[in-house]
């Protein structure tokens, strides 16, 4: 009889349980982070502290490496089966919006008053997406370098003028001391071109679109200023002051940290690496001012809805629950990346008030630039990849820039402007 009891008993909170479960709406979450265990993690503490503390919805993760994320996502939208929420590339959002692949975000008022501008993708006046951190480059130099050679440390407020930059690059090169006096990271390809490179050419006064009408590159990308950049750059490679397109990825990799090279272009990602190497010499300095301003890129992943989600409420509330300072101090704590908030970063490990990497939550606030917020990006961004890499190898400039802003032109008209008014 007992045992009935205890079997009865059983059997009612197992029916109980059941009707809890089935009362959680199943929310799917697509990321593109498959294989790298630090993020996972964390992603799936967020998952199941939003899953325990409500009872209307449970998100299930399904992971994508990052090399076929986008790609599935386009075939799953045109096989319209998108998940309820997505993770999207700051860039390349735009493109997502204008296709329908996702709707804004609803997310309280004041919920990304604290927010770095880059973490915040914004299309048509609308939010459709909001970033967990962001990420910075800079220029990383030794103390003892710039010491020993009588060159003063530029900051956000006088930063070196790009003469001056250009000049420490040729008194660096010539001590002998290093097989290139500055690594720009030529063997990294795809996304690095515009988002490490377009700053500098924006720092000359140029762009790789007109961002007031976003209709057309000509002016911008091929004119006088644009030009100046990109002999600039030729120039680079011409007088031995950078490798070129050949580097060898490990070059890349460890010439700073081996001082093969003495002023490198690189993100806060490498940030951690380079301290263990160089302790308290290492510095992170921000970009040159070539006369239009001190530039570097922004936006990285980030969290929309999609517009096949049945559930745009529930996809909201997780996105507005995992944009707390705790999770945003986690992922930086766990993977280095800026927290996209200045009270995050104020009790995170690494960006906390005399963190190791402070300088750059500055660098991002400061001077960070979005790449260019259209549907056209991708296409424009291969454009200027490859116009860059042949500049580098010694193409004529101004034919190489004419030629990319009739390609990009080209697109853009072959597309309807869009979604902007031609």
């Amino acid at each position: 009889m007992k045992k009935a009891a205890s079997l009865l008993v059983l059997a009612i909170m197992l029916v109980a349980f059941s009707g809890l479960a089935s009362a959680q709406t199943e929310l799917s979450l697509w990321y593109h982070g498959a294989g790298n265990e630090t993020e996972r993690s964390i992603l799936l503490g967020i998952i199941d502290d939003f899953n325990a503390l409500q009872s209307d919805y449970a998100v299930v993760l399904e992971e994508f490496p990052q090399e076929s994320y986008n790609s599935s996502i386009v075939a799953a939208a045109l096989a319209g089966d998108l998940p309820d929420i997505i993770d999207v590339d700051g860039p390349v959002m735009p493109g997502w919006a204008w296709a329908g692949y996702m709707v804004p975000l609803n997310l309280s008022e004041g919920a990304l008053d604290d927010f770095l501008p880059g973490a915040i993708g914004t299309w048509n006046g609308d939010v459709y997406s909001v970033g967990l951190w962001d990420a910075a480059v800079a220029l990383l130099a030794l103390e003892s370098t710039l010491d020993a050679h009588g060159i003063r440390v530029p900051t956000l407020d006088a930063p070196w003028t790009g003469e001056e930059f250009d000049d420490i690059l040729e008194q660096l090169q010539a001590t002998g001391d290093y097989e290139y006096a500055l690594d720009l990271g030529m063997a990294w390809t795809g996304e690095w071109y515009p988002y490490a490179f377009s700053p500098l050419l924006q720092s000359f006064g140029g762009d790789m679109i007109d961002r007031d009408t976003y209709l057309s590159a000509e002016g911008v990308l091929n004119g006088d200023e644009a030009v100046a950049f990109g002999e600039w750059w030729q120039s680079l490679f011409e007088r031995g002051l950078a490798a070129g397109t050949s580097q060898d990825g490990a070059d890349r990799e460890t010439c700073f940290i081996d001082q093969t090279c003495a002023v490198q272009w690189n993100g806060n990602w490498a940030g951690l690496g380079a301290l263990e190497a160089h302790g308290d010499d290492l510095l992170f300095l921000p970009a040159p001012d070539f006369g239009a301003g001190s530039t570097i890129g922004a936006a990285s992943w980030q969290f929309g809805i999609s517009s096949a989600s049945e559930n745009p409420e529930g996809a909201s509330a997780f996105i507005e629950f995992a944009i707390q300072d705790e999770y945003l101090a986690a992922f930086s704590d766990g993977i280095g990346l800026i927290p996209a908030t200045s009270s995050a970063a104020a009790i995170s490990e690494y960006y906390s008030e005399g963190g190791p990497l402070e300088v750059f939550y500055g660098l991002s606030n400061e001077q960070a630039l979005v790449r260019p917020v259209t549907p056209g990006y991708a296409t424009m961004a291969l454009i200027f990849e490859k116009a860059l890499a042949d500049i580098a190898n010694g193409a004529d400039v101004l034919d190489t820039l004419d030629a990319a802003v009739d390609e990009i032109d080209q697109d853009i008209e072959d597309n309807g402007g869009y979604g902007f008014e031609m």
